[in-house]
């Protein structure tokens, strides 16, 4: 038992071979998966009576009906119904439309697409920004610790679970850990383009909770401005292009959003990662089950507000930044958990420059790992495992960045100036200067 502890804390289990190989299967294993769903469907329907993508179908129907003038209808749950009815038969399941209206401009251009393309482009498209992202962290950092392996990152980025879950539902998490990840790497060299894609964020604003109190303790106003500019631009374009009607849709249709899909987890609880979520699987009344929420975002936005203000390496801030981004959301998916990849990868880029410390290794496997069994862990035993290791990992970074020590270090101009971990800042690279 304690050869166990010792190797689960050492990480020594993690060899280059050993994770090799574990990724490879997972890989093989989905994409069989994937390939058999496609080879036995007909019509864009798989053998289940599934559309391929099954959420991307409300995505498609959606953008048919804006196409043909009506924008308020995806927020209308029976006319979406009727229309998704109509493109994949009488016996598909409801797929209802839960975003805001900006997603509409995207809707729009793929449903002027065949359904299978249409898919096909946006999550071949968006797994490319996805890549990039992962590719633009840990590449530098790679070079600097002279890593024979090169490619390891790409089989790593590919076979992480939740890619699978996010291409089985057709969804948008590669889009989200794009944005996110792209942001967090020019935040420092680039704030304009950085609050740009922050502010792209709004097509899931949940995700843009800490955002503003990150970027307002940290110093960072530019991309501040800027992101709130890309919202305040977005708005107004989408104001004209589909009218006040489509927003006054959207916020009745919140109300069933929040009600029949959160609240009463009409979805099924088991496949919604937050401490809400967690706390209604386990019989908590919803006030108690939002306190607890609440309770959880003010000691998240408290703890990244000391991170953000210290002296702490810059991949450590980003990757507590993107694990709190799901934290801090009552309403989080696991194919949400693509958000996950871009925190690992900063928190990789760390410790490959400085070492790591006890259990990091085997917590970051674990979070890896985590989209694989989460959902149906929970389903089976109503056990959850995507919330405490996304606590555990967000501890071990506080641990990792010694809080006390970096926000004395910050306090002190000569200390700061040699306290704050850099990574390489050439093609790609991280710069962690300060606006």
């Amino acid at each position: 038992m304690r050869r166990a502890r010792d190797i689960l804390r050492s990480g020594d289990w993690l060899t280059q071979e050993r994770v090799r190989l574990i990724a490879v299967v997972i890989l093989i294993a989905s994409a069989a998966g994937f390939l058999f769903l496609v080879l036995t469907s007909h019509g864009g329907v798989d053998r289940q009576g599934r559309p391929l993508g099954t959420d991307f179908s409300n995505v498609y129907a959606a953008g048919t009906y804006v196409d043909e003038g009506n924008a308020a209808a995806p927020f209308d749950p029976v006319a979406q119904f009727a229309r998704e009815r109509a493109i994949f038969g009488d016996d598909t399941q409801f797929y209802g439309w839960h975003y805001p209206p900006f997603f509409l401009f995207i809707a729009a251009a793929l449903a002027l697409l065949p359904y299978g393309l249409a898919l096909a482009v946006w999550q071949g498209g968006t797994l490319g920004l996805y890549l990039s992202a992962i590719r633009a962290i840990i590449s530098p950092a790679l070079r600097a610790a002279g890593s024979r392996d090169g490619l390891l990152w790409l089989l790593l980025a590919l076979a992480f679970p939740a890619v699978l879950i996010n291409v089985g539902h057709g969804q948008n998490g590669f889009l989200t850990a794009a944005l996110l990840g792209g942001a967090l790497i020019v935040l420092d060299r680039r704030p304009l383009l950085a609050g740009v894609l922050l502010g792209l964020l709004v097509y899931k604003p949940q995700y843009g909770l800490l955002l503003p109190v990150v970027l307002g303790v940290s110093g960072r106003w530019r991309a501040f401005a800027a992101a709130a500019a890309t919202v305040v631009a977005l708005t107004l374009a989408t104001t004209l292009t589909f009218g006040m009607s489509a927003w006054h849709a959207f916020a009745l249709f919140s109300e069933f959003t929040r009600t029949v899909v959160l609240e009463q987890g009409n979805t099924g609880w088991h496949k919604i990662q937050s401490v809400f979520a967690w706390s209604r699987m386990w019989g908590a009344p919803i006030p108690l089950a939002y306190a607890l929420q609440g309770i959880t975002i003010v000691a998240i936005a408290g703890s990244l507000a000391l991170l953000w203000r210290s002296a702490a390496s810059y991949p450590l801030k980003a990757s507590a930044l993107c694990v709190a981004a799901i934290l801090a959301t009552p309403y989080s998916f696991d194919y949400d958990m693509m958000v996950l990849a871009p925190a690992i990868a900063f928190f990789v880029a760390d410790g490959l420059e400085r070492g790591f410390n006890p259990w990091e290794k085997t917590a970051l496997a674990a979070l890896w790992l985590v989209p694989l069994l989460a959902r149906s862990v929970a389903q089976l035993s109503l056990i959850p495992l995507g919330v405490p290791a996304m606590l555990a990992v967000f501890v071990l970074i506080f641990r990792r960045a010694d809080i006390g020590r970096a926000l004395t270090n910050f306090a002190d101009p000569v200390a700061f100036s040699g306290a704050s971990s850099t990574m390489p800042t050439g093609s790609g690279g991280i710069s962690h200067k300060r606006n």
